[in-house]
Parts: C-alpha cells; sequence; structure tokens
C-alpha cells in the first residue's frame, strides 16, 4: 500500500466512482499498476491547519486499518473531508469506510458531478 503525492493522481482519482458520506467523499479509480493506494485531501474550507491536520491523522488511520482488507485491489482510494469529519466518532467513520468501500466494489457510486464552469 502506497500513498498518493502528485496532484495528477489526484485529478484521475477525481474521475472515478464517488460515494458521498457524511464525514468523507471516497474517491476510487483503477490505477492500472495492481497496487492499493490512497490519498487524503482536506481543504481549508474545513478549518485551520490543526483541525486539518487532525482530520488527516484520523483519516490515515482508518485507511491504513480498512484498505489491506476490504480495499479494491489496484486502485487509488482518495479520502475527501468534509465539514463534519473531524466532530463524528471514530467508530461511525469506521462503519461509514466499510460501507462506502463495500459500495464501490460493487461499482455503485454516487451520480457523477457536473463539470465545473459548466451552468444550467
Amino acid at each position: 500500500m502506497s500513498v498518493l503525492t502528485k496532484r495528477a493522481d489526484f485529478l484521475l482519482a477525481n474521475r472515478g466512482l464517488r460515494i458521498a458520506r457524511p464525514g468523507f467523499v471516497l474517491l476510487a479509480r483503477p490505477n492500472g499498476l495492481g497496487q492499493v493506494r490512497y490519498g487524503i485531501t482536506v481543504t481549508k474550507k474545513i478549518g485551520a491547519a490543526v483541525v486539518r491536520n487532525r482530520m488527516k491523522r484520523r483519516f490515515r488511520a482508518l485507511l491504513r486499518e480498512a484498505l489491506p482488507t476490504a480495499g479494491l485491489a489496484g486502485h487509488d482510494h482518495v479520502l475527501i473531508g468534509r465539514e463534519g469529519g473531524v466532530e463524528r466518532d471514530f467508530g461511525k467513520l469506521r462503519e461509514e469506510l466499510a460501507m462506502a468501500l463495500a459500495r464501490a466494489a460493487e461499482g455503485k457510486g454516487d451520480p457523477p458531478r457536473k463539470p465545473r464552469g459548466e451552468r444550467r
């Protein structure tokens, strides 16, 4: 299991399957490398650096626990922090991640987002 570090990998993952949960959004996309990789992103909209770093530590712990058993082989997994993710109970986040990974394994994602800049 390795960590995504390049922006291009995050952008590619954004084109994959999207599963939204109250504390986070999970993106999953085949990487063609045959290995499980993960990335975490938390924007400044969530809070100050202390809050963002705490959220990233929690997500890192969740992913290291869940991906070896429930992660999709040969896929990139990206967790995007959402507003209520820091305050959520860790056990609840664990359950939500397990459900999100199960949905991703079934290929059931949320409907695709509209491209940026496209107006109604």
